[in-house]
């Protein structure tokens, strides 16, 4: 007799046997693409050279040529590819020039001491800045490379090289200070975030991070024209003018500590917790924009376009996204949708839409058309569309990946759409491999199914416009992915389980055989049955039988009421498409 099963798409593996019946239990490397299981592309290297750190985000862009850029965050370079060439571009200098207020230098008669008014400069008694612009005071022209003495938190002094003339204060509305505080590297690993039970015993205030840097280093990548900007987490934003010669430079006038950075479509740059302007304090709440197709103007005033908010409630701003002709902003706590509403004194408008709902880390997240998806720090899968209201999505595989994210690199998630399969893909680090991200999770948009995968990628990034997605390993390796069917030339594994299936409810039946449905089959596929009595019973197991291209039955002696099929493959080049699962089967007895 044959039985076959029609298995609908997707895993149901946090279910019992008995709930499960019917449907796929557990999977790795395999998607569901137009309703039945298939196993995913294989990738090849793109260049032989490998990255400089580990790669926490990837983007690619075009410039006029128009030739394809991509650029690589690591945790401590900046990099990119361009032309079949791998460049380092990282930046020297870690804060942007700031142009001062008005006449903001004082002197004092008979001494070389200048003061100079900077708020928030957030310096250090030693560090060195570049003083331009500034006119005469006091007899003498402080324009020069200087190191200051801090005497607080909006001031510090310098020694020029002779003595004031008079007692005054001056210097025009020209005074541009350029700090020379080097560019470093940044953490690895997250320490977690402060508060209960994710960071250092009693550290901070519940449910909110402490003043220290607890994260490892992610970058925020955007293009500008077709040129780079480019923001590593806390720090300032940096420019790239694509020439593979000369390092990114901080933006001038840009906030010096941000958490995230994105172009509107308007032609903004948007800082996302940062200094506020008035005061130079950081906020975590605040959020600064250029002017408008300004990317160095970003003075609030009646001649600007840019402007600063603050958004209400509590919390801090971990990420944002531009999702069509708005801008999406995550906090730890809930989701903000920023619209442009076009006023001279108020652009864009702010509006809370959710709440409860706040985003993991700042790659967590991936925009498709004008609707996110992301992982809020309940370890919850949310959805949003422009429009309608935040909601819930129902992960049937999410327990596992919540019993095992590594404890403190939540951070290291890492989102991103797959679009020639409408799938969004979330990377992360799983504590049964290590610290870094070692599996994924895969949603297939179109029709709600999930499947997961072993496969270390720490940044990735969907084709467009590349030709393919491009992922990075943590030892720095760049991969083109769906791309070929092997591991860059090896063999990868696969494998698509079956829950435990009753062919019969009230009698005991024997597998003689399976017919597994394969189409365009790529290399052996490997078949094991399982059967059991009871669903708490004893296991038997039958195989692993491999099977070669035009095989068309495995023959076995499985005995019981309850079975399940696994079909893998480990070999390069590996592929098949899955149909139905057809079993030939007869009523047996006990002996």
């Amino acid at each position: 007799m044959r039985q076959s099963l029609d298995i609908p798409p997707g895993l149901s593996g946090d279910d019992t046997t008995f709930v499960a019946a019917g449907r796929w239990a557990d999977a790795s490397n395999v998607r569901f693409h137009r309703g039945r299981p298939q196993v995913v592309g294989g990738w090849e290297s793109l260049t032989a050279d490998l990255l400089t750190g580990v790669c926490r985000t990837v983007f690619n862009w075009t410039d006029r040529t128009p030739a394809l850029n991509i650029a690589f965050g690591t945790h401590s370079k900046l990099q990119v590819w361009v032309g079949g060439g791998l460049y380092d571009i990282t930046p020297t200098l870690a804060m942007p020039s700031v142009l001062l207020g008005a006449d903001p230098l004082a002197v004092v008669n008979t001494t070389p001491t200048v003061t100079v008014t900077h708020l928030g400069h957030g310096l250090t008694t030693g560090a060195t800045v570049v003083m331009s612009g500034a006119a005469a005071v006091g007899g003498i022209t402080p324009n020069g490379s200087y190191v200051i003495t801090v005497t607080g938190v909006n001031a510090y002094t310098v020694t020029h090289g002779s003595n004031a003339t008079s007692t005054v204060s001056g210097g025009g509305s020209a005074v541009r200070i350029a700090p020379q505080v080097a560019f470093a590297a940044g953490s690895i690993d997250g320490a977690g975030g402060a508060g209960y039970g994710v960071g250092a015993y009693s550290t901070g205030e519940y449910s909110e991070p402490s003043t220290a840097d607890y994260f490892p280093r992610t970058w925020a990548l955007a293009a500008w024209g077709a040129n780079l900007l480019a923001n590593p987490r806390g720090g300032t934003i940096h420019a790239w003018t694509n020439a593979t010669g000369t390092p990114a430079a901080p933006l001038a006038n840009a906030p010096a500590n941000v958490s995230h950075m994105l172009v509107a479509p308007q032609d903004m740059v948007f800082a996302l917790g940062c200094n506020e302007e008035v005061s130079g304090v950081f906020n975590p709440l605040c959020i600064r924009h250029s002017g408008v197709r300004a990317n160095t103007v970003w003075n609030t005033s009646n001649s600007t376009t840019a402007r600063e908010y603050i958004l209400p409630g509590g919390g801090r701003i971990v990420g944002g996204r531009a999702a069509g002709r708005y801008v999406l902003v995550w906090t730890n706590h809930a989701l903000f949708l920023g619209d442009f509403v076009g006023s001279l004194q108020q652009p864009w408008r702010f509006e809370r839409v959710g709440d409860k709902c706040g985003l993991i880390g700042p790659n967590a997240v991936v925009v498709v058309g004008q609707r996110a998806f992301w992982i809020g720090p309940d370890l919850q899968f949310y959805t949003y569309a422009i429009g309608g209201a935040v909601e819930p999505l129902e992960c049937p595989i999410r327990e596992a990946f919540a019993d095992n994210l590594t404890p403190a690199q939540a951070d290291k998630i890492m989102a991103a759409s797959i679009s020639a399969f409408t799938e969004v893909r979330w990377d992360y680090p799983d504590g049964r491999d290590g610290t870094e991200n070692s599996r994924y999770l895969l949603l297939n948009i179109k029709d709600g199914s999930w499947s997961r995968g072993i496969m270390a990628r720490t940044a990735f990034v969907d084709a467009g416009p590349s030709d393919f997605p491009i992922g990075v390993t943590a030892g720095g390796a760049i991969f083109w992915h769906e791309r070929g069917q092997s591991a860059d030339g090896s063999a990868f594994s696969w494998f698509i389980k079956t829950a435990d299936q009753y062919l019969s409810e009230d009698r005991l039946m024997m597998v003689r055989g399976v017919w597994p449905d394969l189409a365009d089959q790529v290399g052996p596929v490997w078949i094991t049955v399982e059967s059991r009595l009871k669903p708490q019973g004893d296991v038997t197991t039958k195989g692993p039988y491999s099977m070669a291209v035009g095989d068309d039955k495995t023959d076995l002696r499985a005995n019981g009421r309850l079975f399940n099929v696994t079909l893998a493959g480990n070999s390069a080049p590996t592929y098949t498409r899955l149909g139905r699962l057809a079993f030939d089967v007869a009523p047996t007895s006990m002996r």
